[in-house]
């Protein structure tokens, strides 16, 4: 299977980069691409940088060169309600934009033609159900937008919209909306960085990349190998 793997942030793939053999880089439009198998997989690792408008992009640009059978997207997001806690891994179930509305007679996250929630591959989420039963691996639905969630009362005007969101981030709603739109199968596995409303989130996600352990994002690998 070719799988395309996307992230935000040099942080996120240097955690990920060790996971594949035999690297090659190429570039594409001015990103590196950095190729190469996972187990009986062949794997383009992209870095996107911070935002819809870098993931989206990406996203295209990676169909284009890659022609993927399944695009996930890995790297960190926000803990959005009391269950999420730094160190749990989240795999999304649906992904919304929390900062997207297309006026009169439009719902509230949908972007012009899609539904407000974009429905991951059901097939990784039973996949991982199967493989794992820890506790601090969590199911639900991620939204997406263009701020870093630190407040409280950010996340409750979230929830107020979609009061399913557990985990928040900047660009899974973009990657989403690519892969609806050019029909490639995706999902998001992300791991919590921080908790947005707790009085020290911002710590957290400083110290997170300290403490986050490598066997986090080697939880993607075992899903790729069981695939």
């Amino acid at each position: 299977m070719k799988i395309g793997i996307i992230v935000a942030m040099q942080k996120e793939l240097r955690l990920l980069l060790p996971l594949i053999e035999d690297r090659k880089e190429i570039e594409l439009h001015g990103r590196v691409v950095t190729a190469g198998p996972i187990g009986s997989h062949e794997v383009a690792l992209m870095q996107c940088g911070i935002g819809k408008v870098n993931a989206g992009v990406a996203t295209s640009d990676l169909i284009d060169a890659f022609n993927p059978d399944l695009i996930l997207n890995s790297g960190v997001a926000g803990g959005a309600s009391a269950e999420m806690h730094p160190l749990d891994v989240v795999m999304a179930t649906g992904v919304a934009y929390h900062d997207v509305w297309c006026g009169p007679e439009t719902a509230y996250g949908a972007a012009a033609g899609l539904t407000p929630v974009l429905l991951p591959d059901q097939r990784l989420i039973e996949l991982l159900k199967r493989l794992t039963r820890n506790p601090k691996v969590k199911y639900g639905l991620l939204c997406s937008g263009d701020k870093f969630i630190s407040k409280a009362e950010e996340v409750a005007q979230i929830r107020g919209s979609f009061p399913e969101c557990i985990a928040v981030d900047m660009e899974s709603g973009a990657i989403a909306q690519v892969a609806v739109m050019r029909g490639v199968p995706f999902n998001v596995l992300r791991v919590i960085s921080d908790t947005p409303g707790e009085a020290d989130n911002i710590a957290q996600y400083e110290h997170f990349w300290e403490d986050a352990p490598r066997e986090s994002f080697t939880l993607l690998r075992s899903l790729l190998s069981a695939l």
